[in-house]
């Protein structure tokens, strides 16, 4: 994974989803060898020669100007955040501030002052960096936990997988994150072998980036299946922290599901055990998941 890789990857499937007769080309008949556009029909519709188009989807035109580009994207029928991560990857920002090992005091001071919502900080390459305790009661104590990481969660534990009934949307949005973030630092070494080893390892991971879909993850519902609480809806947003754009805080609101079973489970409800089922692959004190109604006492 590199950026010339990422962004033949990408304009080869913007290509590939758009039909001659959808840009009011010609077809002439006859069966095609590739999906989608040739490179010469997108760059006649972009108005560019050929040979320059073909050294930007190769990576090789460090130098192409901004207004090519949005003729690209224009061409290709971009949104507006397929357009930036397309200007991303083509004329890379190489100044690469170092990522941030923890979040700032009032990012902490925000996180412990929510105590009735589960809320974690993501850093670089989708690293958890902070949380407040209903957080850790929604997924694990990520105190001891080795690799506090949420894509090698969502892809490499197999509780996960049963407790989020939307797994494929969760990984979905995952994938985005990191997406994003190599679109900010494309030249980035270690977020680059962090995806290289994922794509080598795990074949949903792999298939979901090849999809090389471009989308901002900044709300969603997931429904969810919890051993002792039964069926669940989880509500997110995704907040930007102002002092570090790398970073991101997820915030959770969980409430009953309607559609699942009650009675028995108001007393967990009200009175939601200390831990809940261990994860495995981890120590026993690794928790999965007790999760918190807001209201709920969590001491």
């Amino acid at each position: 994974m590199n950026r010339r890789t990422e962004l033949r990857a990408f304009l080869q499937s913007r290509r590939a989803r758009l039909s001659p007769s959808e840009v009011g080309l010609p077809t002439f008949g006859g069966v095609r060898r590739v999906p989608g556009l040739r490179r010469e029909e997108l760059a006649q519709l972009a108005g560019v020669g050929i040979d320059y188009y073909v050294r930007l989807e190769q990576g090789r035109n460090d130098k192409v100007s901004a207004s090519v580009l949005d003729a690209v994207a224009r061409a290709l029928r971009l949104d507006e955040l397929e357009r930036i991560h397309l200007h991303n990857l083509a004329r890379p920002d190489r100044r690469q501030p170092p990522a941030a090992d923890q979040v700032s005091e009032g990012t902490q001071w925000l996180l412990d002052n929510m105590p009735d919502t589960a809320v974690f900080a993501l850093g670089r390459r989708t690293r958890v960096l902070a949380w407040n305790r209903p957080a850790s009661k929604i997924f694990l104590d990520f105190g001891p936990v080795p690799e506090r990481n949420l894509t090698l969660l969502v892809f490499r534990q197999p509780a996960i997988r049963q407790l989020v009934l939307d797994w494929q949307v969760m990984a979905r949005h995952v994938v985005a994150w990191l997406r994003l973030e190599v679109g900010r630092h494309p030249e980035s070494q270690e977020t680059n072998a962090f995806i290289a080893e994922l794509a080598a390892t795990d074949p949903d991971f792999l298939r979901l980036w090849n999809e090389q879909d471009v989308v901002d993850p900044m709300h969603g519902t997931y429904r969810l299946q919890h051993p002792l609480l039964g069926a669940l809806t989880s509500t997110f947003r995704t907040l930007l922290v102002p002092e570090d754009p790398d970073q991101l805080l997820i915030v959770y609101a969980l409430e009953p599901d309607p559609s699942g079973p009650g009675g028995a489970e108001s007393a967990i409800w009200s009175t939601p055990p200390d831990h809940g089922p261990v994860l495995p692959g981890c120590c026993p004190t690794h928790d999965i998941a007790t999760f918190i109604v807001k209201g709920n006492d969590l001491a």
